[in-house]
């Protein structure tokens, strides 16, 4: 993201003549956005690198005759980042956004090494539990700092920032995947230093935590957290180096911030409490906008391409193949929407976003019922796809990858960064992330079981879900592009 405007004292971008209270953008707020959302692609990377070592785990563990026990241990970590999302509010609103990111990044550093080097299907779910709280913390984290810290006038393409890394995460994991499996000839032959390429998918997510970490110690805390925590003096300091407005300006900001904040309590779960089935009725659009992000089944994709492109006929190398091209698909969808959230609006790429997926997995339902007994390479009973239609399903999902990549993946993220006044944010932030990952867990898990009885009917119910979604913004979501963060009320 570049400026045409000339960059002043700090890295502020100027314009000749322009008023302290015009629109601008300054390089360092950019900057820290970036940093902030690297916790985002630590989210995607360890939520998608179980992908490509699923079938090594099912035989490694003798899992093949248990789906359930297997599908649980895809899905666990999603146990764990509701957990890590609950609580990730409360203490970043004790501690700090900045402490809370270097708890994240040292959870995930831990699991990756406990996963990598499990012995046991028990051993493992316990690592990818406490990976899970990581990314959960992570989820809430990056979109509270990046929408506290972020310009009006750009914090949807920065709070798109979020869904940017959570994306290249997923896709460098598919990578990642596919090159140790393509090195090793298989996710459970050895690769090095006699642990199998399955177990060095899991230990490569060390690198980037380490990073996540070195980059988080650099950036200043959030100026609406430390006026809350009356630190006027450095909350103004930090909003003067990330906004490009005069002193007089940025003071009249730290006035409306610290009335926002003004309350006799201090910030808790118990602010979120209201008459609408306990909840204040934006809670609730909170809520329900994070379950049907997760409800049209889009980490169905992420999480089982593999083995799903391998169930319809693809060898492995080939459902490798074609999982790396959906992640990569993803990346691109995301810069489109990055560049068009704040000229097209919140609202209508949610609405449009809504009809695309629900054509698309559609399709893909149709697709699915036309499925026929099949025996793979190796002599194992499957399913494929006759004809023309296995070619259609592949690009179904892609642009249905598209289709969600565009519009409710970023897009979310930055409702749920904005839609929120500040007093209660970061703690709406953790129950809607919460009931994300638990709507995540559910998909996720029941998953193997409604393929067993047929992928018609998993798509069926996610065309469902995804037409649903249509009706609930078209209802429920008010605009919010160019609004301050103060002028969002409960």
């Amino acid at each position: 993201m570049t400026t045409d405007q000339p960059v002043g004292p700090g890295g502020s971008s100027v314009s000749p003549g322009a008023s302290g209270n015009q629109p601008q953008t300054t390089t360092k707020a950019i900057l820290v956005s970036i940093v902030a959302a690297v916790g985002g692609f630590l989210f995607g990377f360890d939520s998608s690198v179980i992908n490509g070592a699923v079938d090594a785990l099912n035989n490694q563990f003798d899992l093949t005759n248990s789906p359930l026990l297997s599908g649980f241990a895809v899905a666990c970590a999603l146990l764990g980042s509701a957990v890590g999302a609950w609580f990730a509010g409360p203490v970043a609103d004790r501690y700090g956004r900045v402490r809370v990111m270097l708890i994240a990044a040292a959870l995930f550093a831990i699991s990756s090494i406990g996963s990598g080097l499990a012995f046991a299907v028990w051993d493992l779910i316990i690592w990818r539990i406490l990976a899970g709280v990581g990314i959960g913390i992570a989820s809430v984290i990056a979109p509270a700092y990046i929408a506290e810290i972020a310009p009006a006038h750009i914090r949807g393409r920065l709070g798109s920032l979020q869904q940017m890394a959570i994306v290249l995460g997923i896709f460098v994991a598919l990578l990642s995947d596919a090159l140790l499996a393509g090195v090793a000839g298989g996710a459970a032959n050895e690769f090095w230093i006699g642990l199998e390429a399955w177990r060095w998918m899991f230990l490569v997510g060390v690198i980037p935590s380490v990073i996540y970490a070195l980059l988080a110690l650099r950036i200043p805390e959030s100026p609406r957290y430390l006026v809350a925590k009356g630190q006027m003096e450095k909350a103004t300091e930090v909003l003067a180096s990330v906004e490009a407005r005069s002193r007089e300006s940025v003071q009249h900001k730290i006035t409306e911030i610290a009335e926002s904040l003004r309350r006799d309590v201090k910030p808790s779960l118990r602010d979120l409490s209201g008459e609408r089935f306990g909840l204040k009725p934006i809670v609730w659009v909170g809520i329900l906008l994070s379950v049907f992000q997760q409800f049209v089944g889009i980490n169905v994709i992420f999480y089982y391409s593999t083995t799903l492109w391998q169930a319809v006929g693809f060898s492995e190398s080939d459902s490798f193949t074609a999982s790396v091209i959906n992640g990569l698909i993803n990346v691109l969808s995301t810069i489109v929407a990055i560049l068009i959230v704040d000229k097209v609006g919140r609202r209508p790429m949610l609405l449009a976003g809504s009809l695309g997926m629900t054509i698309t997995l559609g399709v893909m339902a149709v697709a699915f019922s036309q499925s026929v007994p099949t025996v793979s390479e190796s002599g194992e009973a499957t399913v494929g796809l006759p004809g023309a239609w296995g070619p259609i399903a592949l690009v179904a999902a892609n642009l249905f990858v598209v289709a969600f990549a565009i519009t409710w993946g970023p897009v979310v993220w930055v409702l749920l960064g904005e839609i929120f006044p500040n007093y209660l944010r970061a703690a709406a932030l953790s129950v809607a992330a919460a009931a994300q990952w638990i709507a995540n867990f559910l998909i996720t898990v029941t998953f193997q079981s409604l393929a067993d009885v047929g992928l018609t009917l998993a798509y069926g119910l996610y065309t469902a879900f995804a037409l649903i979604s249509f009706f609930f913004v078209y209802r429920s979501i008010e605009e919010t592009k160019g609004k301050e963060l103060e002028e969002m009320t409960a």
